[in-house]
Parts: structure tokens; C-alpha cells; sequence
């Protein structure tokens, strides 16, 4: 299955850090927006969207909000709810 999001991956200048800034389309159905768990704990900043929001396991949604960073820890279970526009967010490996 393909990817639900664009994915650019850039280098933090004068480090080998490496962040990523995924774009999630209006055009992505909801079914497509699976839970799932990643390898390491991340900081997310929303960049863009409208109404999108994220939900952790065990926990309501949380709308995202632009400038707001947003943790999410090693293994855990969460999704991103659909909303409008676009969705912009850089996530970092911390």
C-alpha cells in the first residue's frame, strides 16, 4: 500500500540531523489515514491545515493546531483525522 502523505526529507544546516516535512492532500480518503506506531518518539509541528487533527491511543482527538508541536512517543498507537486543505507537518526524530 502506498503512502497516505508527500514526504521531503531535509538536513538541518551545519548538523547530520535530518527532519521530514510530509504533506497530506485534501484529494487522501479517510480510510487511507490507518492507525499505526512508529520506531521512535517524534516531534511534530503543524505547518498548514484546517480542522485535522491527532489522536494517540487511548486518548480523544486533538485538533492541530499552526505553530503548535506536538510529541509522540516511541510505539504508541496514534492517527491523523482528516480536516481541511492541506495538512503540512515537519517531524523530528527526538
Amino acid at each position: 500500500m502506498s503512502r497516505p502523505y508527500k514526504e521531503e526529507i531535509y538536513t538541518k544546516y551545519g548538523t547530520k540531523e535530518t527532519y521530514r516535512v510530509r504533506t497530506f492532500g485534501t484529494d487522501i480518503e479517510d480510510r487511507e489515514l490507518i492507525w499505526h506506531r512508529d520506531k521512535e518518539s517524534r516531534r511534530v509541528s503543524v505547518l498548514n491545515g484546517t480542522g485535522w487533527q491527532l489522536q494517540l491511543d487511548d486518548k480523544l482527538p486533538e485538533t492541530l493546531e499552526i505553530g503548535k508541536k506536538y510529541e509522540i512517543p516511541r510505539l504508541t498507537y496514534h492517527r491523523v483525522i482528516k480536516g481541511e486543505g492541506n495538512l503540512i507537518i515537519r517531524i523530528e526524530n527526538i
